[in-house]
């Protein structure tokens, strides 16, 4: 009995000493975590733009900033590489940065970077402006916005005009860059030099000047810099807390990964004219539907993804013109002009069917010129081989043997047999009966047996 009652003490105390290890534990945990007095992490949104500025970058853009915003973070960063883009789609993007609610850091990065053309309006309107070391900034004037007399009008009206609408473009750009940087601190003359001129400068001489506010190495670097940093925020002061911030890259969705592949304008021109080859083989092969199903899938997409790009009804119209002399060159003895008529008409619709003097939005010569190679071999030769094909007589089979001449080797009243070549037939005459050693000709076939006349 003493036994059970010592053993059930001992229970007892151990378990007394381990509950209270247990509340000592919790008690220090406790107070080690009420002493802890470092702010808590912010939170900081980014979103990479590489390659020209189009509606598909825009639509990303606006859905970054309303994410960021809904997330409650503390800014939503940029990381921006870009030659320029469209004037509409960069007026767009800077217009929500300028109402965005939440801070926007523009962060021109990594190293060899650019914020070219559309860049600089898009850099001037944020509440933060950075870049990486080797990086630049500039030639922001405003191109493609068909302030240019095409190659026909070069009256002096049609250049007095242009030179207008130029002069109209390029003013408006300047009070817009320069309204953005003023709003932010920075340095206008620049800013204005930069559309009047075309001015570049690297991310030093920018950080001198004041166009940006600071030189990051990285991203870590640049959340370390401007931990702090008061920005105007739809006209309340806003402290950035982005020191060791968790950064939450922002995924663009699938249609937005789609619809930016497709704007692609060397893709789309490919689409194009695959989608047109497609069309034209089906209808001169009915029943094919392979290439009449492809074919059009790529004008749906070709066409879909022009939605997005300035496109030229000239350029589309010159393209169709082309197709269109290259089918009658099929049916119609030209003595090649059609065709080369074809290979002029594709060649400037081609070149005129992106309306922008923006490299990165512009069809390539190394795209246009194998198209050009390929259509015309496609069109002379392919399509011509198979239509004169089609239009051969038949040389097989039942209907091959239709027309042929030959002898009748037995009477045929009406029935008997022909000697057609080296073969023998058992033939059915038509009309009046036939006898041995009259010449026939066969104006049917039936299975293994010929219809025949005799020849007059």
């Amino acid at each position: 009995m003493r036994r059970l009652f010592f053993t059930l003490l001992l229970v007892c105390l151990a378990f007394a000493v381990v509950n209270g290890q247990t509340d000592s534990v919790v008690a220090d945990t406790t107070i080690t975590d009420s002493a802890d007095t470092s702010p808590p992490r912010g939170l900081v949104h980014l979103i990479k733009v590489e390659g020209a500025i189009h509606s598909v970058v825009t639509q990303s853009l606006k859905r970054a900033i309303k994410r960021a915003d809904d997330a409650n973070a503390d800014a939503l960063i940029i990381e921006l590489d870009t030659p320029g883009g469209l004037l509409e789609s960069t007026h767009d993007i800077t217009k929500a940065i300028l109402n965005s609610p939440v801070p926007v850091v523009v962060y021109v990065a990594p190293d060899g970077a650019r914020a070219g053309s559309a860049g600089v309006f898009i850099t001037m309107a944020a509440h933060v402006a950075a870049m990486a070391p080797s990086t630049n900034i500039g030639a922001a004037t405003p191109v493609g916005m068909g302030d240019s007399p095409t190659a026909t009008d070069t009256t002096e009206a049609a250049q007095s005009d242009a030179e207008a609408m130029r002069r109209k473009v390029t003013n408006d750009a300047i009070a817009n860059v320069r309204a953005m940087a003023e709003k932010h601190n920075r340095n206008p003359d620049w800013a204005e030099k930069a559309v009047r001129e075309a001015a570049s400068i690297t991310a030093s001489r920018a950080l001198e000047l004041g166009v940006i506010e600071y030189i990051a190495v990285d991203l870590d670097d640049l959340l370390e810099q401007m931990d702090g940093m008061i920005v105007k925020v739809e006209g309340h002061e806003i402290i950035l807390n982005t020191m060791n911030a968790h950064v939450e890259e922002f995924e663009p969705t699938w249609r937005e990964n789609f619809l930016n592949t497709l704007a692609n304008p060397n893709l789309a021109y490919i689409l194009m004219m695959i989608g047109f080859y497609g069309l034209i083989f089906e209808l001169y092969n009915p029943g094919a539907i392979i290439p009449g199903v492809v074919g059009v899938i790529c004008l749906v997409l070709a066409f879909f993804a022009l939605q997005t790009l300035p496109i030229s009804w000239a350029g589309l119209l010159l393209i169709v013109l082309a197709i269109v002399m290259f089918v009658l060159e099929v049916y119609v003895t030209s003595f090649g002009f059609l065709t080369f008529g074809g290979v002029v008409s594709l060649i400037m619709g081609s070149v005129l069917l992106i309306d922008t003097d923006v490299p990165a939005l512009q069809v390539s010569w190394g795209v246009i010129i194998p198209t050009v190679l390929v259509t015309v071999l496609f069109f002379v030769f392919a399509l011509t081989l198979g239509i004169k094909a089609q239009g051969r007589k038949v040389a097989t089979g039942n209907e091959g043997i239709v027309g042929e001449h030959g002898t009748a080797v037995a009477d045929l009243n009406p029935r008997g047999k022909v000697k057609i070549g080296a073969e023998y037939w058992k033939a059915e005459a038509e009309g009046d009966p036939i006898k041995e050693g009259d010449e026939i000709v066969v104006t049917a076939a039936d299975r293994l047996i010929v219809k025949v006349k005799r020849v007059s």
